[in-house]
């Protein structure tokens, strides 16, 4: 079994997520992307970061855990086998092909027991605040399973995909790209290891868990 199913089976997302107020996530085509608001961060993808409901300590799974199921995902259609499980349903806009996304994420990699390779979380501006990350949707400069989720999310939701080998890095130049220079090499030497493709692993080494929240967009 690939082992991002295993980890699905062995530790069950926790699906709560607080009360939130709805803010003025989905912005007119005339501003600019701008960062989410101190209730929004409050609010965001730390209340259900990898690192607290998605701890991977190994493989086995504990008798007393709570058991998730891969069923608690669903294939989106037309995406190649991305996988996806909704924790939080957004209250805005869909994007449109073209339209400019500001999304933050937690992005692990399967192979490495769920290493978290890059959060955006991590990427600060020069008051200290968390940095979105901006991508025009169907530029083909972002992985094709990140395009994918957040093609049918509204501003507001959050999203934990599982995305295949297919779907995911093709080549190291595609992003969301982790700042750190170590880090990028750990991810790339790892998805791209000849010794393991040529083994025969290459449909395990690339498989990526994001969790995504879509926090605006602007219409073009």
């Amino acid at each position: 079994m690939d082992k991002a199913l295993v980890l699905l089976d062995c530790f069950r997302p926790s699906l709560h997520v607080p009360h939130h107020h709805p803010s003025s996530a989905v912005i007119s085509s005339t501003s600019p992307l701008s960062p989410p608001s101190p209730t929004r961060r409050a609010l965001s993808l730390s209340i259900i970061s990898l690192s607290t409901v998605f701890s991977i300590p190994t493989f086995s799974c504990p008798a007393a855990a709570a058991a998730a199921s891969i069923a608690d995902f669903s294939d989106l259609p037309d995406s190649g086998g991305v996988k996806a499980l909704d924790l939080r349903i957004g209250s805005g806009s869909v994007p449109d092909e073209g339209d400019q996304v500001a999304i933050h994420y937690y992005g692990r990699l399967a192979a490495k027991q769920g290493w978290r390779f890059d959060s955006t979380y991590d990427h600060k501006d020069s008051t200290g605040e968390p940095v979105p990350f901006v991508f025009t949707l169907g530029s083909g400069k972002v992985i094709a399973g990140i395009e994918t989720a957040v093609r049918s999310m509204k501003v507001g939701g959050v999203r934990r995909v599982i995305i295949p080998p297919s779907q995911g890095y093709q080549n190291t130049t595609q992003e969301p790209l982790p700042p750190n220079f170590f880090d990028r090499q750990r991810l790339f030497t790892t998805i791209f290891n000849p010794t393991r493709l040529a083994n025969g692993e290459g449909s395990t080494l690339g498989t990526l868990i994001f969790d995504i929240e879509l926090v605006s967009l602007r219409n073009q």
